[in-house]
């Protein structure tokens, strides 16, 4: 089944960027690009900006993802991956990069392909607190519960995960 494309409107920051575009038939994600040249030592992060700010319809969101080619070839990853475009915001798209890499700096050029914008459908909630969840075949069982590596399983005594003490608004 085709559907229709959403009509998003899109407002170019900087006059000379190209519009975000699709690679091929079928991708999720249209292509967002540096208007900024910076170049990342190992380890290091980046704010760019992407010369582009759009109005989405109520109801969607646009979602900033990671560009695999980069993250293989590069070891460039997205801090806040993915990073949350809500509808009703109306300000540059900006993508907070880092390189991974231990030991290659990593460089961009202005109008180098940085990430990749995927528009979704999302629903309103309405929260309704209970004093009781009703059950379910997975329960209280978190993050990495269903195991499958030895230093998640603790039969290794591997690696545990680190624990986040707060999590501060603004930090």
């Amino acid at each position: 089944m085709t559907r229709n494309p959403v009509d998003v409107l899109i407002r170019l920051v900087d006059p000379e960027v190209p519009i975000p575009s699709y690679g091929h038939p079928g991708d999720a994600g249209a292509d967002l690009v540096t208007t900024e040249a910076v170049e990342l030592a190992p380890g290091e992060r980046a704010v760019l900006p992407t010369g582009v700010s759009v109005a989405l319809p109520d109801g969607y969101a646009a979602f900033v993802h990671p560009r695999s080619g980069l993250a293989a070839r590069c070891g460039v990853a997205l801090v806040n991956a993915p990073g949350t475009v809500d509808a009703g915001y109306r300000g540059e798209i900006k993508v907070i990069v880092v390189n991974l890499d231990p030991r290659e700096s990593v460089r961009f050029e202005r109008f180098d392909r940085i990430a990749q914008l995927v528009v979704q459908q999302v629903e309103k909630v309405r929260f309704h607190e209970v004093a009781e969840l009703p059950g379910s075949a997975r329960a209280e069982g978190g993050f990495g519960s269903t195991g499958g590596h030895a230093a998640v399983d603790g039969s290794t005594g591997g690696n545990r995960y680190a624990s986040v003490v707060s999590d501060r608004e603004g930090q």
